[in-house]
C-alpha cells in the first residue's frame, strides 16, 4: 500500500514507498493537493546518495534539473541505448570526452612540451656573462635548437622530474597546512578581507615550505649536461638536495651561498603575487566570456567544448600576464637561489653563434641580498637584464596556446563526427 503524506508536512522532504516521489523542500504547502511535477524527485530505498550505487537495474542517478523519468525513464533509456547501438552518444558523454581530452592536452603542453623553454629561460636569467638577452622568441628557439643538437635532447628536458616533485611537495604542504590551520584553501564567491588575507597567507607558507626543493630543482634545470655526473644523479636528488640545504648538511658549498632566510621574502612575494595576478586575470577573462555568451540566443545548441575550453584559456592568459609582470622578480630570485652552489650552465651565446666561445660558464655572483641584487643588475647590466630570456617565455606560451587551439579544433571535428 502506498504511504500517505503526513498532515504536518511543511516543506520537508517526504519519502514515500519504493516507487513514490518525495516532495522537494522548495515546495511548502499544507494543501491536500499533490505538488506540481517540478517539485517531485524520484528516490530509491535506501536513499540514493550521489556517487553511490544504490540504484535498481537500468537506472542512474537523476539530476536535480531533470524532469521525473528523464534519467531513468524511457527518454533517458533511449539516449543510452542509442549510443550503445552505434548512434550519437548522449550530451553527458560528449561533455566528459571533451573535458578529458582538452584537459589532458593542456597538462601535457604545460608540463612536458614547453619544458625546454623553461630550461632555457632560467639559463638566460642567471647568465650575466651573455651579450645577447634573447628578448625575441625566434632567437631563443634558434639557441635551444643549437644546444639540443650539440648535447642531445636530454639537454632540453633536464630537471623535468624535479619540477614534478616540486609540484607534489607544494600540493602536500598546502594540504597539510590547510588541515592544521584555519586558513582557507579556496576563496568563496563572496569573500571577506579576512578570508582573502588568510588564503594569501596559506600560499605564502606553502611557498616557504617548498623553497629548499625549488632551489634544488632550479640547479637541475640549469646545470649543463656536459658536466653532469650520471653515476650520482637520480630522480630523488631534488628531495635529497633540498633536505640537505634545509638542514645545512651534505657537500660543502661556497661561502657565497645565501641562507634560506635571505630567500624567503622574494620567494614568498613572487609566489603570492603570481597567484594573485593569475587568479585576477583568470576571473576577469571568465567574467567577460560569460558576458559575451549571455548575448547568445537561449535556444542555441549547447557546445560541449564551451564547458571546459574557456576556463583553460583563461588560466593560460592569467599565467602569461603573471609571468610577464613578475619576470624581473623571478630573475632576481633565481640568481639569489643559485649563488654559491658552484653550478655550471650552458653558454647561451657561443652555442648559437659558432664564434669559438666557451660552451659552459660558471655562475659566480656575489649579492648580499635581494636589494643588492636588484641594484647590481640595474647598475652593471641595465634594465634590460631583468628580462633576459623573455623570448623563451613568449615561445613557451605561444606553443602552449597553439596546442590548445589545435586540440580544440581536433576535438571539434571528432565531436561533430560522433554526433553526425
Amino acid at each position: 500500500m502506498a504511504s500517505r503524506r503526513p498532515d504536518n508536512f511543511d516543506g520537508l522532504a517526504y519519502r514515500g514507498g519504493r516507487d513514490e516521489p518525495h516532495y522537494s523542500a522548495a515546495y511548502s504547502t499544507r494543501s491536500a493537493e499533490p505538488p506540481p511535477p517540478q517539485y517531485l524527485h524520484w528516490v530509491t530505498t535506501p536513499p540514493d546518495i550521489p556517487g553511490s550505487r544504490n540504484l535498481h537495474t537500468g537506472e542512474r542517478t537523476p539530476l536535480y534539473d531533470e524532469a521525473p523519468g528523464a534519467s531513468g525513464g524511457p527518454a533517458g533509456e533511449r539516449d543510452w541505448n542509442a549510443a550503445a547501438a552505434g548512434g550519437p552518444p548522449p550530451p553527458e558523454q560528449l561533455n566528459r570526452l571533451a573535458g578529458f581530452g582538452i584537459g589532458l592536452v593542456s597538462l601535457f603542453a604545460e608540463n612536458v612540451l614547453t619544458h625546454p623553454c623553461v630550461v632555457f629561460r632560467r639559463q638566460c636569467q642567471v647568465n650575466y656573462h651573455a651579450r645577447c638577452q634573447h628578448l625575441s622568441p625566434f632567437g631563443a628557439v634558434a639557441v635551444m635548437y643549437a644546444i639540443g643538437k650539440a648535447q642531445g635532447p636530454r639537454a632540453l628536458w633536464k630537471g623535468m622530474g624535479s619540477t614534478f616533485i616540486v609540484h607534489g611537495v607544494t600540493l602536500a604542504a598546502e594540504g597539510i597546512i590547510g588541515e592544521l590551520t584555519p586558513l582557507p584553501r579556496e576563496i568563496p564567491h563572496r569573500w571577506s578581507v579576512e578570508q582573502l588575507a588568510g588564503h594569501f597567507l596559506l600560499k605564502g607558507l606553502t611557498a616557504a615550505a617548498a623553497l629548499p626543493f625549488y632551489c634544488s630543482s632550479l640547479i637541475e634545470t640549469v646545470q649543463s649536461e656536459i658536466v653532469r655526473d650520471e653515476s650520482s644523479s637520480g630522480l630523488l636528488d631534488c628531495v635529497r638536495e633540498g633536505l640537505a640545504r634545509l638542514l645545512g648538511v651534505g657537500a660543502p658549498h661556497s661561502r657565497r651561498l645565501l641562507p634560506l632566510s635571505c630567500l624567503l621574502l622574494p620567494a614568498v612575494c613572487h609566489a603570492v603575487l603570481r597567484y594573485a595576478v593569475a587568479a585576477a586575470v583568470q576571473r576577469a577573462a571568465l567574467w567577460l566570456h560569460r558576458r559575451v555568451e549571455g548575448r547568445r540566443p537561449a535556444d542555441a545548441p549547447a557546445d560541449p567544448l564551451e564547458a571546459h575550453f574557456p576556463e583553460l584559456a583563461a588560466a593560460w592568459l592569467g599565467s602569461l600576464v603573471a609571468d610577464a609582470l613578475l619576470f624581473p622578480l623571478e630573475t632576481a630570485l633565481h640568481r639569489l637561489s643559485l649563488q654559491g652552489t658552484r653550478t655550471i650552465i650552458d653558454a647561451t651565446d657561443g652555442a648559437a653563434g659558432g664564434d669559438g666561445g666557451p660552451l659552459v660558464l660558471p655562475v659566480n655572483t656575489q649579492y648580499d641580498g635581494a636589494a643588492d641584487c636588484f641594484h647590481s643588475i640595474r647598475r652593471k647590466e641595465g634594465w634590460g637584464a631583468f628580462y633576459r630570456g623573455f623570448g623563451a617565455l613568449a615561445a613557451q606560451f605561444a606553443l602552449h596556446g597553439a596546442l590548445l587551439a589545435s586540440a580544440r579544433t581536433l576535438l571539434r571535428l571528432l565531436l561533430d563526427a560522433k554526433v553526425g
